[in-house]
């Protein structure tokens, strides 16, 4: 079963020498002089060349392919080179006897210090494996890590069928190992909690699980709100304060990966000490998304709110704009008259009347524009949303909890004085509300608000400017 990971190609290509780079190819395959002597040893041409191989095969592998007249004939030619021998002498290596090429690559191993992989401590490949697959769960991966660590080792890499069994039960190790670090965690309570994540609820007409795991799609009141009431319900699981430090970063996203990605159905017919595990990672790590869900969304509603009034203030600008123009061309038309010293002063406004006539002269003065506040009205037009604001702003408040540094700190306690305000129906800011934290362009609202005493535009600016 373990060999089921990969296909009879791969297989055979594990088994196989690859092709080689350029980079790999001087690495690996330049001969010292104290590699010279060793294989001259060998005598015969066919087995120098064929040791050769073997000699620069086994750091670049970490073993030796079975075929190795079929090694890359780049690889080969550089070694031929280097000894002065012919190419051709490989193609008969370990052909009348297969014991040869093992007996050569006994001693080439000796030579360069390496081990067969049954002189290996078991356990050590073992806990390295295991360690590898609570982090990662990919076989194919597994496997190629145990390669690297076999080499790093200077062990003799064991058959493909071999190690990969080896990568198997590393995974089934990793998944008890998982289970027993959490196992403290999975009282009787909470797995009937996690169990019941895979019940089909009638009112949502989908299982808490597949509700979790599907996002809004596209940021709007009734979105904030439908991912506050996930944040509650993760709360009232413990979802928040569960402490899985005890699993490594990388199990924890994988395991929450695989409940993501299986149905209901297909999680239920997981054995417990393997579902478990599996849907409390998902819940741990569902509070952190969704928290961030929550404030993001947030944002994005309260931005869009913001950005509408900008297009409002944009087109109110350019028709004041339009009436200015109209205003200074009439002043164009004034001033000359002011300014001729020979047109006395009783005859100015006589002139002035009947050169620009009462009717153009009383509608420059009915379109007298009111001095525009510091920010152009950006605020009193954002008010215009304050209902809107108001569908969404009150719930996340009261399920998120906001913290700052000192100079947050007037922020941080008016959001707990409008929070109180919304939980008790209270209408009034109260006299000792701070407002240190209301930019310098919206505070002449309050201001011109708390002298008008107009309790109602009062709360709904400063509650405008609060929003984190």
């Amino acid at each position: 079963m373990a060999t089921k990971v990969f296909s009879d190609e791969e297989l055979e290509a594990l088994r196989s020498f690859p092709a080689i780079g350029k980079d790999e190819l001087i690495r690996y395959f330049t001969l010292t002089s104290a590699d010279e002597a060793f294989l001259r040893k060998f005598l015969r041409p066919q087995t120098v060349l064929g040791a050769a191989v073997q000699l620069c095969t086994l750091p670049w592998l970490g073993f030796v392919p079975d075929e190795v007249p079929l090694a890359p004939p780049a690889a080969v030619g550089r070694l031929a080179r280097q000894l002065g021998l012919p190419v051709e002498v490989l193609r008969g290596y370990g052909a009348s006897w297969e014991q040869t090429r093992t007996d050569h690559l006994r001693q080439v191993a000796t030579y360069l210090g390496w081990r067969a992989a049954k002189s290996l401590e078991q356990k050590e490949l073992d806990e390295f494996l295991l360690a590898r697959a609570m982090e990662h769960d990919s076989p194919s991966l597994l496997f190629r890590l145990g390669c690297e660590y076999l080499r790093s080792a200077k062990v003799i890499r064991p058959g493909v069928v071999t190690l990969l069994e080896k990568v198997a039960t590393a995974r089934t190790a990793a998944e008890r190992e998982t289970h027993a670090r959490v196992a403290h965690l999975l009282t009787a309570e909470r797995v009937r909690g996690l169990d019941g994540l895979l019940v089909i609820e009638p009112e949502l007409r989908s299982s808490r699980l597949n509700w979790l795991v599907t996002g809004p799609v596209q940021a709007s009141p009734s979105s904030v709100k439908g991912e506050v009431e996930k944040l509650k319900f993760l709360r009232d699981l413990g979802a928040d304060t569960l402490d899985l430090s005890s699993l490594p970063a990388e199990r924890r996203r994988f395991l929450a990966q695989i409940g993501r990605r299986l149905t209901p159905q297909a999680l239920v017919r997981r054995e417990p000490n393997r579902r478990h595990p599996i849907l409390l990672t998902l819940l741990a790590q569902s509070a952190v998304d969704v928290l961030d869900s929550v404030v993001q969304l947030f944002d994005q509603t309260l931005s869009g709110a913001e950005s509408r009034a900008r297009v409002k203030l944009r087109d109110e600008l350019a028709e004041r704009a339009k009436l200015s123009e109209d205003r200074l061309a009439l002043l164009e038309e004034i001033l000359p008259v002011l300014a001729d010293v020979g047109i006395p002063d009783e005859d100015v406004g006589v002139l002035l009347r009947e050169k620009l006539g009462m009717d153009r002269i009383r509608a420059a003065h009915a379109g007298a524009t009111v001095r525009l506040p510091r920010d152009h009205g950006h605020l009193r037009l954002l008010d215009g949303s304050y209902t809107y604001i108001r569908q969404f702003a009150p719930k996340v408040l009261e399920a998120v909890r906001f913290a700052g540094g000192t100079d947050a700190k007037p922020l941080v306690e008016a959001l707990e004085i409008l929070r109180e305000l919304n939980a008790t129906g209270a209408r009034n800011v109260p006299t000792n509300a701070p407002t240190l934290f209301v930019p310098a362009r919206w505070r002449g609202y309050l201001d011109e608000a708390a002298a008008k005493g107009d309790a109602s535009g009062y709360r709904h600016y400063w509650e405008l400017c609060t929003p984190p």
